[in-house]
């Protein structure tokens, strides 16, 4: 098959080029032109403008045989990861040719790529880097020539331009402002047959898609730092910017509490889709972990290896090293590996004599009903809170413990680095030594 990965939001000229080029080779190798269509979220992590089924229409329509929808992959995960399944997906099903736009050479997407591919790491490509999407898919198909003993051919193909480079994000902006009619310049820029679908689907009221909006502000208005902690994408910054923020009404309100929590626009659209969904940390590493196990992941890109940076990087905080370097330092040097690295460590509490007394009853009571199980309601929620402290939260017979942990300076830089890195994990148990009331934190348990 020939394929072409894209989200055709909509289907305009700049897509009918790579069609045209896909149906070229077809006509050489008698195979068939597959469109992997984004349904759900785009990959850039946003609603779609017009619906899959009306994408689908125009992408056949344009000339392609077949259209695969990829479905479940950009309100989860970001580009390293997706990029890297959506590969395996078309080698899989016996992609040969892959067809790409760049104004960039073939040899110097090779060039740019090559770092990437001896890395083995995906993450972080720079943002001044030109088509660094088509850079990273050629890496990323280099990477996993290994595990299938082929890959897709890359047939780059000049970026259509008009005026300008065509941009769907212009084409659905224009239609937007023009009152949902589609403006004279614009259809210049789209084939007759996406025109025509375009407007029985403004006809029809489904354009745009949105978000669930009421949603999403319910979210961020009632949920608690714990409980917001525990969804994908949410840093301990953006958690405390959400509880500052509120109350939320609209869009850029969103919007603005993203930014003052550093985040860019592509992340900020992927942490909006994770409360829209309600993605929580661990179904995100389930889903990580499900594809490392078949070798689509990058060794350095698993979960593990998140850890293990982190971990690093606390060892080398504690001989006194900025953190920023030492991130950079394991980020770039591949052959640095830690031994013993911990997945659970006990913190201390800081409890009034009310809340220990509380604590004691609600566990005695525990022993004499002979369940050792702890309730729901005794389970502690590790957050950070309003002074960037990392803290816990227990339910105990309806009444809230908040406390600061006790942590020595290691174990507090190696647990926010765990926290802030958005997707891993971070449960704990709440155990009575002699010493007193301790906290066992549990990293991916």
């Amino acid at each position: 098959m020939i394929g072409i990965s894209a989200d055709f939001d909509p289907v305009h000229l700049g897509h009918v080029k790579l069609i045209e080029k896909g149906r070229e080779i077809a006509e050489e190798t008698g195979d068939k032109v597959a469109i992997y269509l984004n349904k759900g979220f785009s990959a850039n992590h946003a609603p779609f403008f017009t619906s899959f089924e009306a994408r689908k229409d125009m992408a056949l329509a344009a000339g392609a045989d077949k259209v695969v929808g990829i479905e479940g992959l950009h309100h989860r995960l970001t580009l390293a990861y997706s990029v890297p399944i959506r590969i395996a997906m078309m080698i899989e099903d016996g992609v040969v040719d892959y067809i790409d736009a760049a104004n960039v050479s073939t040899p110097k997407i090779v060039k740019y790529a090559e770092k990437f591919v001896k890395q083995g790491i995906f993450v972080g490509i720079p943002r001044d880097l030109p088509n660094r999407n088509v850079i990273r898919w050629f890496a990323v198909n280099e990477f996993l020539k290994e595990k299938y003993g082929r890959n897709m051919k890359f047939h780059i193909i000049p970026e259509l331009e008009f005026n300008g480079k065509i941009s769907g994000r212009e084409i659905r902006r224009s239609i937007i402002e023009n009152d949902m009619e589609i403006p004279e310049q614009t259809k210049e820029l789209l084939p007759k047959s996406t025109i025509k679908i375009l407007e029985r689907e403004i006809k029809k009221g489904t354009i745009p898609e949105e978000r669930n909006w009421k949603y999403i502000n319910k979210r961020m208005n009632t949920c608690s730092r714990p409980n917001l902690m525990k969804l994908a994408y949410l840093n301990g910054n953006a958690i405390n910017e959400i509880v500052k923020g509120r109350v939320y009404r609209d869009e850029e309100s969103v919007w603005a509490t993203f930014r003052r929590a550093g985040y860019g626009p592509v992340l900020t659209r992927l942490a909006i889709s994770a409360i829209e969904e309600k993605v929580s940390r661990q179904e995100v590493v389930n889903l990580m972990r499900s594809y490392e196990k078949k070798g689509v992941i990058p060794h350095e890109q698993s979960v593990d290896k998140v850890i293990e940076r982190s971990y690093y990087v606390a060892t080398q905080c504690e001989k006194g090293e900025l953190a920023s370097i030492a991130n950079e330092e394991f980020r770039s040097n591949p052959n640095i590996t830690m031994d013993e690295i911990p997945l659970s460590f006990d913190a201390g509490l800081y409890l009034t004599k009310f809340e220990t007394k509380l604590l004691n009853k609600k566990l005695d009571n525990k022993k004499s009903e002979q369940n050792q199980n702890m309730s729901e309601e005794l389970i502690p929620q590790i957050y950070v809170d309003k002074d960037g402290k990392l803290s816990c939260e227990i339910k105990v017979d309806k009444k809230k413990i908040k406390t600061n942990l006790k942590l020595p300076a290691k174990e507090v830089t190696y647990l926010r680095y765990i926290i802030d890195s958005q997707f891993i994990p971070v449960s704990a148990n709440i155990i009575k030594t002699k010493s007193g009331f301790r906290i066992r934190i549990l990293i991916n348990e």
